[in-house]
C-alpha cells in the first residue's frame, strides 16, 4: 500500500513538473512571440487605413471556414491515444495531405463567389493566394501534435520565436514599402512557413505518407467530432463579420475588426497555447475525476486572475489606450473596445471548457455548446448590426453571458467540477477587478487635461496597484498560489 501511494505521488508530481515545464515553454514563448508581433502589429495599424483591415477581415471568413476542416482533430487524436505508432503517424499525415490540397483547390474556386457577395471584388486575389497557406498545414498539424504528446514544447517555443520574428520583420517591411492590404497576407504567409519547415524539423516528421486508411477509423471519428465542434466555433466568431460585410462599409469594418483584435488579445492570444498543455494534462488525468475537477477549477482561479484585470482595465482606458497604441484615425474604435471588453471574460470562461472535455474523450460536448453559442451569437448579430458597429458590440454582451451560462451546464458534470466551486475561483477576481475598475474611473476624473500617452501610464499604475491590494485583501491564497507557480 505505501509503495503504491508512494508510486503515486512520484506519478503526480512527474506530471506536475511536464505541466509547470510545458506551461513554462508553451505559454512563456507564445508571450515572448506574441509582444514581437504585437509591436509589430500596432506599428503597422498606424501606417495602414481601416479600410485595408476591412477587407482583411472579409477574406478571413472564408480561412476561418476551410481552417475548421483542416484535420488538426485528426493530429490530436494522437495526443490522447494511448499508443502510437509509426503506421498511425503515416497515415494522419495522409489525411492531412489530402485534406488541405483539397481546401486549398476549394478556396481557389470560392474566391470570386466570396468577392461577389461582399460586393468587393478586390479580395478575390486575396484569398486566392492565401489558398497557399493550407498546404502549410499538415507540416505543422502533425509535428505539434506529436511535440504535444511528448509534452515537448520546448521545440515548438524556439520555432514559434523564429516565426513571430519573420513574420513581424516582414510585416514592417510590407507596410513601409506600401504595400497596403498586401502586407496583411505576406506576414502570416511567413508565420506559416517557418513553422512548417521547424517544427517538422524538430519532430523528426518528415515521413512518408500512407494513403491506406484501415484501421484508423478512431481517428477519423475523433477529429470529426472536433471539426464539427470548430466548424459551430467558426459560426461564433466569424459570423460578425459575415453578417456585417454586406451592410458596413470596409472603413466601418475595420474599425470594429480592429476594436475586436484589441479586446481578445487575451483569450485569443494567449488562451490557446494554456489550452494545448491543458489538453494533454487533462488527457493524463482522464481518469481520475476528483484530480481532473481540482486542476480545472486552480486552472480558472489561475487564467481570472490574469484576466479580469486586462479586461476591466481595458474598458475603463480605452479612449487614452486606443490614441496612444493607435493614432487619431483610429479614434471612433475607443467605444467599441469599451463595451467589447466587457463581454469577453464570459468569452474566456467558455473557451477553458473544451481542452477538459475533449482530452477525456467527449468531444461531443464542445459540439452541443459550439451549436448553441452560433445560434445565439449570429441571432444576436443579425439583430445587432441594424444599430452599426455599436450594435454589434453590444450584441456580444447581452449573448455571451447567455452562451455562457447554457455552456457551464453542460461542460461542468463532464469535468466534474461544481457550478459553485468555479464560481468560488471566479468571485475574488471579478471583486478585486470592480474595485480597480471604480479606481481607475475616480482617478481619471480628477486628471487635468494632458497628453493621452501620461494619461494611460498614470491609470494603468493606479489599476495595477489597487487590483494588487484588493486581491490580496480578497484571496490571499490566490495570490499565493499564483506567486508560488511562478517561482517554482
Amino acid at each position: 500500500m505505501t509503495s503504491d501511494s508512494n508510486h503515486t505521488n512520484r506519478g503526480g508530481e512527474s506530471l506536475t513538473r511536464q505541466v509547470r515545464n510545458a506551461v513554462i515553454w508553451r505559454s512563456g514563448s507564445h508571450m515572448a512571440a506574441q509582444l514581437v508581433q504585437w509591436g509589430a502589429t500596432f506599428l503597422v495599424l498606424r501606417l495602414l487605413t481601416p479600410g485595408d483591415y476591412g477587407l482583411f477581415a472579409m477574406t478571413q471568413v472564408v480561412m476561418s471556414f476551410l481552417s475548421m476542416l483542416n484535420g488538426y482533430g485528426l493530429a490530436s487524436g494522437l495526443v490522447r491515444a494511448p499508443t502510437v505508432d509509426s503506421r498511425m503517424v503515416r497515415q494522419v499525415f495522409g489525411m492531412l495531405l489530402l485534406l488541405n490540397g483539397a481546401l486549398a483547390i476549394v478556396q481557389l474556386l470560392m474566391a470570386p463567389l466570396v468577392a461577389a457577395y461582399y460586393r468587393q471584388p478586390d479580395i478575390v486575389d486575396l484569398i486566392r493566394v492565401q489558398a497557399l497557406l493550407n498546404l502549410t498545414t499538415p507540416f505543422i498539424a502533425l509535428p505539434s501534435a506529436l511535440l504535444a504528446r511528448r509534452m515537448d514544447f520546448r521545440a515548438q517555443a524556439t520555432t514559434n520565436m523564429a516565426a513571430a520574428l519573420a513574420a513581424a520583420l516582414t510585416a514592417v517591411a510590407g507596410a513601409l514599402a506600401g504595400w497596403g492590404v498586401w502586407t496583411l497576407v505576406a506576414a502570416p504567409g511567413m508565420l506559416f512557413a517557418v513553422r512548417a519547415i521547424g517544427l517538422t524539423w524538430a519532430a523528426g516528421t518528415l515521413v512518408r505518407p500512407s494513403f491506406d486508411f484501415r484501421g484508423a477509423g478512431h481517428l477519423a471519428r475523433f477529429g470529426g467530432t472536433m471539426a464539427l465542434g470548430q466548424l459551430f466555433w467558426f459560426l461564433q466568431s466569424q459570423s460578425d463579420v459575415f453578417v456585417a460585410g454586406r451592410t458596413l462599409s470596409a472603413h466601418q469594418l475595420g474599425i470594429y475588426t480592429t476594436a475586436l483584435f484589441l479586446t481578445q488579445i487575451f483569450v485569443a492570444k494567449l488562451i490557446p497555447p494554456l489550452n494545448e498543455v491543458a489538453f494533454a494534462a487533462y488527457a493524463r488525468l482522464r481518469d481520475d475525476r476528483a484530480a481532473r475537477a481540482a486542476a480545472f477549477v486552480r486552472a480558472v482561479g489561475i487564467v481570472m486572475a490574469a484576466a479580469m484585470p486586462f479586461y476591466l482595465g481595458l474598458a475603463v482606458t480605452a479612449q487614452p489606450l486606443v490614441a496612444t497604441v493607435l493614432g487619431p484615425k483610429w479614434a471612433e474604435a475607443a467605444p467599441v473596445v469599451a463595451i467589447l471588453a466587457l463581454a469577453m471574460p464570459f468569452m474566456t470562461m467558455q473557451v477553458l471548457y473544451s481542452p477538459a472535455c475533449d482530452a477525456i474523450g467527449r468531444p461531443d460536448v464542445g459540439v452541443r455548446n459550439g451549436a448553441e453559442g452560433a445560434a445565439i451569437l449570429t441571432l444576436a448579430f443579425v439583430l445587432g448590426v441594424r444599430w452599426g458597429v455599436p450594435g454589434l458590440a453590444l450584441s456580444w454582451l447581452a449573448a455571451y453571458p447567455v452562451y455562457l451560462m447554457l455552456g457551464s451546464r453542460r461542460a461542468l458534470p463532464v469535468i466534474g467540477a461544481s457550478a459553485r466551486d468555479v464560481l468560488r475561483a471566479v468571485a475574488p477576481p471579478a471583486a478585486a477587478g470592480a474595485a480597480m475598475a471604480g479606481a481607475v474611473l475616480l482617478v481619471d476624473r480628477g486628471l487635468p487635461v494632458m497628453a493621452d500617452g501620461a494619461r494611460l501610464a498614470i491609470l494603468v499604475a493606479v489599476g495595477a496597484a489597487v487590483y494588487a491590494g484588493a486581491l490580496l485583501l480578497v484571496a490571499r491564497p490566490l495570490v499565493t498560489d499564483v506567486l508560488a507557480l511562478v517561482r517554482r
